[in-house]
């Protein structure tokens, strides 16, 4: 009984681990890292802040990857909002092969926004962001689109926005291991207590 509880135990720790580190579907069997690419919000991460009357949108780039600066956008979302085209830095020059001679962004790049209020301050203040970038190995995302209200403050470093897709995976499936096998070895006995 004990040794089917165990290897109930050691098959669920299995699968949990073997669950937090899986390919998708369309990566099983290829070795190369070159097809392995990052979800958009790990490619392109982002962060905005409120600094006097400008919003500064800030992305920090992975390493082959390349944000378009055509394709920024910022947009009021608040009523009474109004935000004038971003101030971006110059970039450097490619030809894409998606949409030809580009102004692309590398690493990271800084987005100075000025905006008026009307409703001085009864609303906070919320953005809309747009943009667009690709794999330096192949894939060119779609134009990604998220409402934001951008804080009071210094923006985030590079290791405050680092993220790690697998890592809530793994905890999750070693939890789950944890309460079954909890459960498993504990099922019909009782808690004996010291008198």
């Amino acid at each position: 009984m004990l040794r089917n509880q165990v290897l109930v135990l050691l098959a669920l720790t299995l699968v949990g681990t073997a669950a937090a580190q899986a390919k998708p579907w369309w990566l099983r069997g290829v070795d190369s890292n070159e097809t392995d690419f990052l979800p958009p919000d790990a490619a392109f991460r982002m962060a905005a802040r409120i600094d006097g009357s400008q919003v500064k949108v800030r992305w920090v780039i992975a390493d082959g990857y390349y944000l378009y600066k055509q394709k920024i956008e910022v947009k009021p979302a608040s009523p009474d909002l109004q935000v004038f085209e971003p101030q971006l830095p110059a970039g450097v020059m490619r030809t894409d092969p998606y949409l030809g001679t580009q102004e692309i962004y590398l690493q990271q790049v800084e987005a100075s926004v000025p905006y008026t209020r009307i409703d001085a301050g009864a609303h906070p203040i919320e953005i809309q962001v747009t943009y667009q970038g690709c794999a330096e190995a192949g894939l060119c995302y779609q134009p990604i689109t998220k409402a934001i209200f951008p804080n009071a403050g210094p923006l985030a470093s590079e290791a405050q926005v680092t993220v790690n897709p697998w890592e809530g995976l793994a905890i999750v499936g070693g939890a789950i291991a944890f309460l079954l096998a909890g459960v498993v070895l504990r099922k019909g006995r009782k808690l004996a207590l010291p008198s």
